[in-house]
């Protein structure tokens, strides 16, 4: 793997950082990538349909950690499903089935199942029928 280093910014440079940054503007020219601190940052809008609102989500990475996802227009309803409650940022993927690395990218994975979040939300808001796939998300009651 690449040298680290940090710029006069504070961003840390990791080698994955430009790469993400490549398929961004590869695959979603409208997203703006922004350096923060050790965070690059992602903001453009997603329009599913065209019958559907145009959502603007930000997604933050730290070039180790997961990518997180919010929705920053339109305001997304209280108790949301598939939404961590502290953060609000959204549930894409659960951890047993899709492990994150240095060697995936936003645009192939990430912005495609934000797009997919916004379609099945949608539905949701309709119907009141989450349609996505979803894992149980609770404590395993153990039986002694």
């Amino acid at each position: 793997m690449g040298k680290t280093m940090i710029n006069k910014r504070c961003f840390i440079h990791h080698p994955n950082m430009e790469k993400q940054i490549g398929a961004m503007r590869s695959m979603y020219p409208s997203f703006r990538a922004i350096k923060k601190d050790n965070k690059l940052i992602f903001v453009g809008l997603l329009q599913v349909r065209e019958d559907l609102p145009e959502y603007k989500v930000r997604i933050e990475y730290n070039g180790s950690l997961d990518p997180y996802v919010f929705v920053v227009r339109p305001k997304l309803v209280d108790n949301a499903p598939h939404v961590y409650r502290a953060t609000k940022r959204l549930c894409l993927y659960h951890p047993a089935n899709y492990n994150w690395n240095a060697d995936k990218l936003i645009a192939k994975d990430i912005v495609p199942w934000t797009a997919a979040w916004i379609y099945f939300y949608e539905y949701w808001l309709r119907t009141g029928e989450w349609v996505g796939p979803e894992a149980p998300h609770g404590k395993v009651k153990i039986e002694y």
